[in-house]
């Protein structure tokens, strides 16, 4: 069997690493790289470190508004599926190559598998909703990671070929982050002493492009006493850039960083602030208090457990969970048994036999 995955950005290449390589045992894979994320630290490293298959395609796509960027990837895809003749395209996640990917195939009649489909935020302003709500009503097959998103396409007439085979993030989380601890010396180059400082992310467009939202965001990190590490996005730093915003001394702003060494740094911190729905959850797999700048999130299992709050951009809520939230419920396994990708492959087996 011929599969071709799509892949574009980071959450996505961690993903790939956990399934590419099973996959392979048994069929053809070929790997297309759209260039979503085309920064060597958002992208390259993830290959090299995390042993991904060097990728068949890369079609370069860079950055742009979301129709010129789909639209972009849909015309390269279409050309490569008509010359590749997959039986399967396999996609992942929320982003426009997950869309676009999963769209093509659909136009061509190829069948679509969908990991980690069943993911709501309930907010269609944010276009990784739409990706996702649209990716799911045409994928043949879907993964989901968690009951609650099971429950989500019930909700939506969606009954047929859905899986709940968990987590593949959790499967890489506990796969690497041994290696981290073997390769991964960026605690101690930074300087800094373990569960003694904050891990932040900002990249969400919804913070960088609202100028009030991200000044809220800083000025907490700002005035929040603790050390505070910031592997910075480079939109994210457009951004800062271009609003005049500045950064106090406890702040350690950093390139982005490759995935051993973000693993290195969530597992060795006080807590984690972050806008990024994979940080959440690797927050979680890490037993870490987890301050989420968001309005809402996709994976309401971690808030409903305990171990993660939303703030939205309110800096005061911002301020008081990162001095008072501290989780004492005891963690439930909600994201599978770490064994997600064997089960995905066995059930392509199944239903494209």
């Amino acid at each position: 069997m011929k599969i071709i995955t799509v892949i574009g950005a980071r959450p996505q290449f961690i993903k790939a690493a956990a399934v590419s390589n099973i996959i392979r045992k048994e069929h053809e894979e070929i790997l297309i790289h759209t260039g979503q994320h085309y920064d060597e630290n958002m992208s390259k490293i993830f290959f090299e470190e995390l042993n991904i298959p060097k990728p068949e395609y890369n079609l370069s796509v860079g950055s742009g508004g979301h129709g010129k960027q789909t639209g972009e990837m849909m015309g390269k895809l279409e050309a490569i599926y008509e010359r590749e003749k997959p039986d399967l395209v396999l996609v992942y996640g929320d982003t426009n190559s997950t869309l676009a990917g999963a769209l093509v195939a659909s136009k061509m009649l190829i069948p679509v598998a969908h990991i980690e489909a069943g993911l709501r935020s309930f907010n269609k302003n944010m276009p990784e909703e739409q990706n996702r709500i649209l990716t799911d009503h045409i994928s043949k097959i879907l993964f989901t990671p968690t009951e609650t998103a099971n429950k989500n396409l019930k909700n939506e007439g969606i009954n047929n070929n859905v899986y709940n085979v968990g987590d593949v993030m959790f499967d890489a989380v506990l796969h690497f982050k041994k290696l981290a601890k073997q390769k991964s010396s960026i605690v101690s180059e930074l300087n800094l002493t373990k569960n003694n400082y904050i891990l932040t992310t900002i990249h969400r467009a919804e913070n960088t492009n609202d100028i009030n939202r991200l000044k809220n965001i800083i000025e907490a990190l700002n005035e929040s006493n603790e050390t505070v590490v910031l592997p910075l996005h480079p939109r994210t730093k457009k951004y800062i850039e271009s609003y005049g915003l500045n950064f106090n001394n406890n702040i350690k702003v950093i390139e982005p960083i490759g995935y051993l060494d973000m693993l290195s740094l969530e597992e060795d911190s006080k807590k984690i602030v972050t806008d990024s729905g994979g940080v959440q959850k690797e927050a979680f797999f890490m037993n870490k208090p987890c301050i989420t700048m968001r309005d809402e999130t996709e994976w309401v299992e971690t808030v409903e457990n305990g171990w993660n709050v939303i703030v939205g951009t309110d800096k005061e809520k911002i301020l008081n969970n990162i001095v008072n939230f501290n989780p004492t419920t005891e963690q439930k396994q909600l994201f599978g048994d770490g064994n997600a990708a064997e089960k995905i492959l066995k059930i392509i087996n199944q239903n494209l036999k």
